[in-house]
This record gives C-alpha cells, structure tokens and sequence, in this order.
C-alpha cells in the first residue's frame, strides 16, 4: 500500500497528485511588472499569490473592488495607501489587512531590492 494511502485523511480522497507549491520559489524573471498567479479559484473565491519588485499603482489610479480583499505580505516591503488616511501604512513581513468591497486604495511603493510576495485572498 502507498504511503499516502494510509494517511489521516484517506476518507476525504487524499492524493499524491493534490496542488501544492512554495510561495517563496520560483519567482518570475520579469521584474519589470508586477506577476499575479492564481493558486486556487472557486465560486465566490479567489486565492492569488502577487510578486512585485519595486512596482507602485499609476499616479491617479485607485483600486475600487466589489470584493473584499484580504492581504498578507509574505516577503519583501510596502506601503499601502486607503482613501482618506493622511499616512500610507507601510506593511512588513506577516502583516495583513482586510479591506471592504469598495474600500478604495492604492500601493505607493514595494521594495525596489527584493522580491514583494502578496497571499491576497478575494471574497464576497
């Protein structure tokens, strides 16, 4: 018998060929733009895993979702600015935020000497 087949989970179908990954490897090469990987995707959720080097949101340009968004910064840095804050608020590694549908906000800057890797979690 395999080993996997004698795992705690074996009622609930485990397999050897479950999705799997390290949010920490295999960065792209393309620094240039910013890279959003979808990791898992089912009704009403979207698990994204985000790489930025350096890359900020366009001077003028706000995101306005209808979902909420739930961020975590894996690696690297950034700052975060929400509409009407007088500061932006820098995130470091384990920070997370919540913002609403809605909440209009924008990245001012993400760490322009490493990798900034982003779990965003979008839901309803």
């Amino acid at each position: 018998m395999p080993a996997w087949a004698t795992c705690a989970c074996r009622a609930r179908r485990c397999r050897p060929d479950m999705d799997s990954g390290n949010l920490l490897a295999q960065f792209p090469e393309d620094r240039s733009q910013e890279h959003v990987e979808t990791l898992l995707a089912r009704p009403g959720l979207r698990l994204e895993r985000i790489v930025s080097h350096g890359q900020a949101t366009p001077d003028g340009v706000w995101y306005d979702q209808t979902t909420e968004e739930w961020v975590l910064l894996i690696a690297g840095a950034a700052a975060l600015r929400i509409e009407g804050e007088v500061e932006a608020r820098r995130l470091r590694v384990g920070d997370w935020i919540r913002l609403p549908a809605h909440c209009r906000h924008r990245v001012e800057w993400t760490a322009p000497d490493c990798e900034t890797v982003w779990l965003a979690l979008h839901y309803p």
